[in-house]
């Protein structure tokens, strides 16, 4: 079974509501790997920056193999002059060996660092679970979808940071 908790429980409410959109752009860097899960939360980050009045025409898609390879492309993305934030989308889900540490602690460290180094918003999307089921729950079509709070989050930094280096 698998425990809900909503954002607003959480003391978080980051809906659209509360989020003005704006004209940035965008790179959103998928994984090939658990491609079902993460085509469910690339179809919410896309939904959430659609209801934010973000055009198609400024968001960008990107696909990489693995988890593994998602910071590199953040890199790349980041880099771009068209790109103000970068969204990342995967996920890892653990098995038997210790793989999913390697690879879950690696991607995270490395969205982390390309956000600092690159000074744009990196969205972290990439759900680190221990069953598929649980994998399933966050990128459903409903308001748990983690690809959407990621774009939300996106958004939201990009005002923040226009609004702190202006």
């Amino acid at each position: 079974m698998v425990e809900s908790q909503s954002s607003a429980a959480k003391g978080i409410d980051n809906s659209s509501e509360h989020i003005s959109g704006n004209d940035g752009g965008y790179v959103i860097v998928i994984t090939r790997w658990n491609e079902g899960i993460v085509n469910g939360l690339l179809a919410g980050a896309k939904q959430a920056l659609q209801q934010l009045g973000i055009a198609d025409h400024k968001v960008r898609v990107v696909t990489v193999p693995g988890a593994f390879e998602v910071p590199l492309a953040c890199l790349a993305a980041a880099e771009r002059a068209d790109c103000d934030a970068v969204i990342a989308l995967g996920a890892v889900i653990r098995g038997g060996t210790p793989h999913f540490e390697y690879v879950a602690g690696e991607c995270t460290r490395g969205i982390g660092e390309v956000a600092l180094r690159s000074g744009k918003p990196v969205a972290f999307g990439v759900l680190t679970v221990d069953t598929l089921e649980q994998a399933v729950f966050r990128s459903r079509d409903d308001a748990e979808n983690k690809g959407a709070e990621a774009a939300l989050s996106a958004v939201e930094m990009v005002n923040l940071l226009s609004a702190l280096r202006s």
